[in-house]
């Protein structure tokens, strides 16, 4: 395997370190978006009583103990209870935006990964047809069969390496892009809940 590879050249570096990268994010990725769900849907059947109850302080005791995104929101709205509904909202909406870089942390890199990947395989497959290109034309029709062997296996083998790391790349980079979405969406929904559920009680 080793030999395979060192078939690639001098591109299967920059290759290779893609791939380690990648690796990292979407190891580091599954466990985050899988701790936050967990963690989130425990948080969310301790508040729901508490919140009905009106129960605020013991309700922003469980936020900060869940530590998520949607955690940080809630207990932001939390702190805010004795204010009015558009400055409840306000810190609302100013403490998502907070959240955001940790929910899509490293998602761009992945994408990006993706596509240089794919394109240093392309780029091996160019050079190492320049390569036998250059041996045949120096050495008559033939020109010589281990060299010539060898160009055409730096071709191939980049452009496979290429595709190997940014096939996953790009299926997992739009999982989590899906993935993240869906937990913006669910921090808005159970944001507005608790807007509505404090500011309803108010007019109660």
């Amino acid at each position: 395997m080793i030999e395979v590879l060192k078939s690639g050249g001098i591109l299967m570096i920059p290759i290779i370190i893609c791939g380690v990268i990648a690796t990292f994010i979407i190891i580091e990725r599954i466990i985050y978006y899988s701790g936050i769900s967990r963690t989130d849907k425990r948080m969310y059947a301790q508040l729901n009583p508490l919140l009905e109850k009106r129960y605020f302080e013991e309700a922003l005791a469980v936020c900060r103990t869940a530590d998520t995104p949607a955690s940080n929101v809630i207990g932001k709205i939390l702190q805010f209870h004795d204010c009015s509904e558009e400055d409840i909202k306000d810190a609302a909406a100013t403490e998502a935006n907070r959240q955001l870089p940790d929910i899509d942390r490293y998602l761009t890199t992945l994408g990006t990964i993706a596509n240089i990947s794919t394109l240093l395989g392309l780029l091996g497959t160019v050079t190492g047809n320049i390569k036998a290109f250059g041996v045949l034309g120096a050495g008559g029709s033939m020109g010589n069969p281990a060299v010539l062997a060898g160009s055409i296996a730096e071709a191939l083998v980049t452009t496979a390496s290429g595709l190997v790391v940014s096939i996953p790349s790009v299926i997992f980079h739009n999982f989590f892009v899906a993935r993240s979405e869906r937990i913006i969406g669910e921090i808005e929904s159970c944001a507005t809940d608790t807007v509505l559920t404090i500011c309803g009680g108010k007019r109660v």
